[in-house]
């Protein structure tokens, strides 16, 4: 079976993550409306599974909550992938929404690493700081062992870049 559960509970968070990759209900809860929107559209577009809850230190502000769940799913990624045997390994797509162009590449190395070359024109998208999304994808992509490579060609609404990123 390709499911993994797990936790994290530090003084700044409390998450709990379930993560099917053969599909399954997705269920968001964050405390950051725009980052549960990101979270479910790239469950959604990958077709997984997935429940978060978490709780965290909103009144300073979301940097330990995005980050954190980026390490929680990350582990839950590496467990439900296993050996990884029959996976198709590499992967890459191009995502246009509205104005902006993203591209990402993928390879389930076990070498994690990330490369992320968006600018993000707007600082805010709702309550949501848009620098975070580096920060979710670095812990994602260390904590899961996937060297991902991320670019935005082009764009002008930080929603619209954000948005193609997370569905790449």
């Amino acid at each position: 079976m390709r499911t993994a559960q797990e936790t994290r509970k530090t003084k700044e968070t409390d998450i709990a993550i379930a993560l099917s990759l053969d599909g399954g209900a997705v269920e968001i809860s964050t405390g950051i409306g725009f980052f549960d929107h990101m979270l479910t559209a790239f469950a959604v577009h990958g077709g997984f599974g997935l429940q978060v809850k978490a709780a965290g230190d909103l009144y300073v502000d979301g940097h330990h909550t995005v980050e954190d769940i980026g390490i929680v799913l990350g582990q839950a990624m590496k467990e439900a992938l296993g050996d990884r045997k029959g996976i198709r390994r590499f992967a890459s797509a191009f995502i246009p929404m509205d104005e902006a162009l993203c591209f990402t590449a993928l390879d389930f190395s076990n070498r994690p690493f990330l490369v992320f070359d968006a600018e993000m024109p707007q600082p805010m998208i709702g309550a949501y700081d848009s620098c975070l999304t580096e920060e979710f994808m670095r812990a994602f992509a260390v904590n899961s062992g996937l060297t991902l490579h991320m670019k935005c060609h082009y764009g002008k609404n930080a929603h619209h870049i954000t948005e193609a990123l997370f569905k790449s």
